[in-house]
């Protein structure tokens, strides 16, 4: 049976809504970087943790893609030891390319987010983020969090204090928006009240610092509950 995509279109974001999202961001994000490496002869992705990552992640490394050009950065880091299971790079150890891993297992982490930074791409081909049921993305967390201002920091990666458990390193708004494409995926009926927000343009949620333009939001039916009319 085909699958049903359903795409509605909220100002310049469109959000997909089928029963496999994470299958559809792994499929859009294929299209987006054998692109780039046919114009520029490399690709650049920087990729989420969290929950739906993992579905997405296994579908990508099955499609056709010169693995070789491609190189792929963390949009955010769970401070923890190396091989640590709270690390989002556990979910990353199958990618058959060369990987750029936060640094979060050293002593001094401000510097460590300094060099990182030095390591980002003048501009990422596409950025894959998720969506958490109190409005958060990549790790800015939600005010009252004192950290809630990482969302106007001047630096490209900054560090989160204790955020759902961990401290946090993490890329900025500055280029996450910057990339040529940014591609959220979140499923499930809890996000479906922040699905609705973001799409209203509710400014006190940290995933209204995206860039609207060039942003595709896919989301499973539940996710998709409280779409506005």
């Amino acid at each position: 049976m085909a699958k049903r995509v359903n795409v509605v279109k909220f100002g310049s974001v469109s959000v997909r809504v089928s029963d496999d999202p994470a299958g559809d961001v792994a499929r859009s994000l294929a299209v987006r970087l054998r692109g780039a490496i046919r114009r520029r002869g490399s690709a650049s992705l920087a990729v989420s943790g969290g929950s739906t990552a993992p579905s997405m992640l296994a579908a990508l490394v099955h499609e056709d893609l010169d693995w070789d050009r491609l190189t792929v950065w963390q949009v955010d880091e769970r401070v923890a030891p190396d091989g640590h299971e709270d690390r989002n790079a556990i979910q990353l150890w199958f990618m058959p390319t060369e990987m750029k891993l936060m640094p979060v297992a050293g002593d001094d982490l401000g510097i460590a987010a300094m060099r990182y930074a030095e390591t980002l791409p003048d501009r990422f081909d596409a950025v894959h983020l998720g969506l958490g049921d109190d409005g958060h993305t990549a790790s800015w967390p939600p005010v009252p969090h004192p950290d809630a201002t990482v969302v106007s920091s001047p630096n490209d990666v900054a560090m989160v204090g204790d955020f759902h458990g961990r401290g946090r390193m993490t890329l900025t708004p500055g280029p996450v928006n910057q990339a040529r494409g940014r591609l959220i995926l979140t499923t499930g009926k809890s996000k479906a009240d922040m699905v609705r927000r973001w799409l209203e343009r509710d400014r006190s949620i940290p995933v209204s610092h995206v860039c609207r333009s060039s942003t595709t939001l896919f989301i499973d039916p539940a996710a998709a509950a409280k779409l506005p009319g």
